[in-house]
């Protein structure tokens, strides 16, 4: 941010005590996320900023007394759209519980309406109370193994800039073309140079892990052993621990973090659902966490304020000291975190867990049109001729990204290969949302647990197809159809049961607040669940079965992919 000369001086008059403060907290415990020390005093403050710290005269004084102040939260990278909610929604759901920032890669909605999303949520971040720093999205597609609705060259990205708010470039999922010199890959990250690049390279070690890091790419959010995460942090990358809705891996990654390395680390979502933002909350839950396995609460605070504002190189913020933007939230504890007053430039916008200004007073632009154009929904599109005994099978794991490679014998009827319920294995299909002429993909996963019934979304990472999995094609080719005529969401359907969440938003996004999309996301869940799921978040895990970037295998509307190997595979081993 720039200050003009009024400005500047203003807050040097009161940083001196030369003019009194907009607004002095008294008697507060602030926590210093430099020195890591508690320091007893008054915060003054000045035009939206941070004067100073120690005894103050002010126009207006708050009692502090005798909480705990931490500067605002930020979030270092995020997915907006994976909180199913609208941009304004979400500033609304974190807002209260501290976060006064995100680093958002919109590579979600850009991969269904390029450039169009992008420019959607830099709208919406100028409109809002939360600063929203956009990274542009290196991989709109995520890879060349599916199909998408946009496809962004490095020029298409450079015709973005200059733009306030815009960190660098989001995080380079693409590491095999990263690691093979692809030109298109090269053209990007030169473009970029100068500015902070992202990383994405799960379980990428040794030579290839010096070629991805020689690139200029600076971190990683990827690690879930504490051995890979600390061989990244010796090649001088910045280690960004997740622990979102799906990929929960602060527990084992916590160990990383030491009086050497912690400068390096710093707290991160990547996805996170509504319902664990209204139960659980946002960065402030995290922080609590990490507390609870050990770590000292200052250098946790750190974490999700001053590091992701020195890695991004957001300029005064992340701190509560002279000059820096008047962003933070007061506890009576500092173990565990409980933000009940919450401070964005200066202005009281949050008390005990909620907002003190209407979200409805926010004025945001209109979302864009986006395609749904699934073609004919025919059976026959689904049938898989047995062209072997041994199927490839997906198998989803709680918790985690990460999908496992099994080799089964398929179940055989009349020659075609076919769901097994007794052993777990459903048939799975994706359709391409983009080409209605193209015919869906099918193959099988295990690990979902359903007895009865089909689900579908079409929040399907990145390319966002529309992904089903049923006991039956007809369940399947029911859930299908229902966001089909909905224009985007996610279904529950059986025979006796038709349950939807609307995402009218790019197929992403619900216009509904965080607590109404939490309640219908709750109905679905319980139709999973009483059908026999085992996953606590079906929806969640079968969002992720098309992510072609995270191994080991994985479907996408061209077919099944081999993440190791970087290419599609047969269903059949055999």
């Amino acid at each position: 941010m720039k200050l003009d000369t009024a400005r500047l001086a203003g807050l040097i008059e009161v940083a001196a005590g030369r003019r009194p403060a907009d607004l002095c907290i008294k008697g507060c415990r602030l926590v210093n996320v430099f020195s890591g020390q508690i320091e007893e005093g008054d915060l003054a403050l000045c035009d939206g900023l941070i004067a100073g710290v120690g005894r103050y005269e002010a126009d207006k004084t708050l009692e502090g007394e005798g909480m705990f102040v931490s500067p605002g939260f930020i979030d270092g990278h995020i997915h907006i759209e994976s909180s199913l909610l609208s941009p304004a929604n979400f500033c609304a759901a974190v807002l209260a519980w501290g976060t006064s920032a995100v680093v958002a890669d919109p590579h979600e909605i850009a991969n269904v309406v390029g450039l169009a999303g992008i420019r959607y949520f830099v709208r919406c971040g100028q409109s809002l109370p939360l600063d929203i720093f956009i990274n542009l999205p290196s991989c709109v597609p995520a890879s060349p193994l599916e199909t998408s609705g946009a496809n962004l060259k490095g020029a298409d990205l450079l015709s973005m800039l200059p733009e306030e708010n815009m960190p660098g470039l989001g995080e380079m999922m693409n590491f095999p073309g990263v690691i093979g010199a692809s030109p298109e890959v090269l053209d990007k990250l030169l473009l970029f140079q100068e500015s902070v690049i992202d990383g994405h390279c799960p379980g990428v070690s040794g030579r290839d892990l010096n070629a991805y890091i020689a690139a200029g790419i600076g971190s990683d959010h990827e690690c879930t052993t504490e051995a890979e995460a600390a061989e990244k942090l010796s090649r001088g990358m910045t280690i960004m621990l997740r622990q979102g809705s799906q990929s929960k891996d602060l527990e084992k990654l916590i160990g990383v973090v030491n009086d050497s390395t912690w400068h390096r680390c710093m707290f991160v979502t990547d996805d996170i659902h509504p319902d664990d933002l209204v139960g659980k909350g946002h960065m402030n839950a995290i922080v609590n966490e990490a507390m609870a396995l050990g770590m000292a609460p200052a250098r946790a605070l750190a974490m999700a304020s001053l590091n992701p504002a020195g890695y991004f190189r957001l300029q005064r913020r992340g701190a509560l000291a002279p000059g820096y933007i008047a962003d933070f939230s007061l506890s009576p504890t500092l173990n565990p975190w409980n933000p009940v007053r919450v401070f964005k430039n200066g202005v009281e916008v949050a008390q005990e867990g909620r907002l003190l200004e209407e979200p409805g007073s926010w004025h945001v632009p209109a979302p864009p049109e986006h395609p749904m154009r699934i073609g004919s929904l025919d059976a026959k599109h689904l049938v898989v001729p047995a062209a072997g005994k041994k199927l490839r099978v997906i198998e989803v794991l709680e918790s985690t990204l990460f999908t496992r490679k099994v080799v089964m014998d398929a179940k055989i009827e009349n020659g075609c290969a076919v769901s097994d319920i007794q052993r777990d294995v459903l048939k799975a299909a994706v359709y391409n949302r983009y080409l209605p002429e193209a015919r869906p993909m099918v193959g099988f996963i295990r690990g979902l647990g359903l007895k009865e019934g089909a689900l579908a979304t079409s929040v399907a990472h990145d390319s966002h197809n529309v992904i089903a999995v049923g006991v039956s094609d007809g369940d399947i080719l029911a859930a299908v159809r229902a966001l089909k005529e909905s224009r985007g969401g996610m279904a529950a359907v059986s025979q006796d049961c038709v349950e939807i969440l609307p995402l009218p938003i790019a197929g992403l996004m619900s216009e509904l607040g965080a607590p109404e999309v939490s309640a219908k996301l709750k109905v679905l869940k319980a139709c999973a669940k009483k059908w026999g799921a085992k996953l606590d978040n079906p929806f969640m895990a079968l969002s992720f079965l098309s992510l072609s970037v995270i191994p080991e295998l994985k479907l996408t509307d061209r077919g099944l992919v081999d993440v190791l190997k970087f290419r599609h595979v047969s269903l059949f081993e055999d």
